[in-house]
């Protein structure tokens, strides 16, 4: 069973690609608590049961690799699983931190550290998928070496899928950053040396803006769901096969308290066979990269590694803006002298 969480009103439904959608009018709560083995929701959620059989899993626009991770785990391993589809990533990790769901599977380890430092959570990845390339797209050019000077390119305004899909424009030649930054933010950004200009927008909006824009930077996820394929129809890519795209590989997620379950990491396991490894590669038009040789132990070190990194640039940044608000009040207080 799938449910469908959106951000105007939760409903439900039953999603396969390629077929007609099943709407379902009950909310994302009342779904929930009609199937009691899996109503374990709220705030002080405790660690799941070493024996507990039933799951859910909460995911960004289910395909078909997720059904068949959710098939093998039910007809080969035995478990029950219920996936929970959102529409906006900014919703799984809450609900996952809130105990609505046991696990989640859409992001990658460096978007997973931006939400442990700025809501002080402590999310943890439990199994490795697959690193995927961030691709711009355009509907007027067919290289990047088109673009003009005035140019826009519509990126994700979520910060870490934002500073990506920068560096990827800078990568191509199109942008020109004014300092080096693990995560670069528009601010970051020399527009007089820059070709682009960039257009922040929601992650879910970035298929849209091409049509009033000349270029977009689009995750995997909408790409599938637009049917954009991004060898025919992307134009440039970073490449997740470079030691610098660690941090963009995917993943499962638990609360730390269930890091270490042994059923969730089978389950996330099974992304690793190879039926469901042939599913990605054709949804992906095989751009994916699988990790199958990275453990859960690798993925928690480079989180902590990255959140420390971003902590560190957090306090830098502060640090600036207090020498720059005492400037200021200098200034002031001479003019006033």
């Amino acid at each position: 069973m799938t449910h469908q969480q959106n951000p105007s009103g939760p409903t439900a439904r039953r999603r396969r690609r390629g077929l007609n959608t099943l709407a379902l009018s009950a909310t994302l709560a009342l779904a929930l608590s009609s199937c009691s083995a899996f109503d374990r929701g709220g705030d002080d959620a405790e660690a799941i049961p070493e024996d507990q059989q039933e799951f859910t899993i909460g995911v960004v626009g289910a395909n078909e690799s997720h059904r068949e991770v959710e098939r093998i785990a039910e007809e080969e391993l035995g478990y029950e699983i219920e996936l929970v589809e959102f529409t906006e990533y900014t919703q799984p990790n809450p609900a996952l931190t809130s105990g609505d769901i046991d696990a989640n599977w859409f992001q990658h380890i460096a978007y997973l550290a931006d939400y442990n430092v700025s809501s002080g959570e402590d999310l943890q990845p439990i199994g490795s998928t697959a690193a995927v390339p961030l691709t711009l797209y355009s509907n007027e050019y067919d290289d990047v070496s088109e673009f003009t000077d005035g140019d826009t390119v519509a990126i994700p305004n979520d910060a870490v899928n934002q500073g990506r899909a920068i560096n990827v424009l800078v990568e191509a030649g199109l942008l020109e950053l004014s300092e080096e930054t693990r995560q670069p933010e528009p601010r970051h950004i020399d527009e007089e040396a820059s070709t682009v200009t960039v257009q922040p927008v929601g992650a879910q909006q970035t298929v849209n803006a091409l049509e009033s824009v000349q270029g977009s930077v689009i995750n995997n996820d909408f790409a599938q769901d637009a049917e954009l394929d991004p060898e025919g129809d992307g134009i440039f890519a970073d490449d997740p096969t470079d030691a610098s795209a660690f941090p963009y590989i995917n993943a499962f997620v638990a609360r730390a308290a269930d890091s270490d379950n042994e059923a969730l990491r089978e389950i996330a396991a099974i992304y690793h066979d190879e039926r469901v490894l042939e599913i990605d590669a054709e949804l992906s038009a095989g751009t994916s990269v699988p990790a199958s040789e990275v453990t859960p132990e690798q993925l928690q070190e480079s989180l902590v590694d990255y959140e420390d990194s971003l902590r560190s640039a957090g306090s830098e940044s502060g640090d600036e803006d207090e020498a720059g608000a005492d400037e200021e009040a200098d200034e002031e207080a001479d003019e006033d002298a």
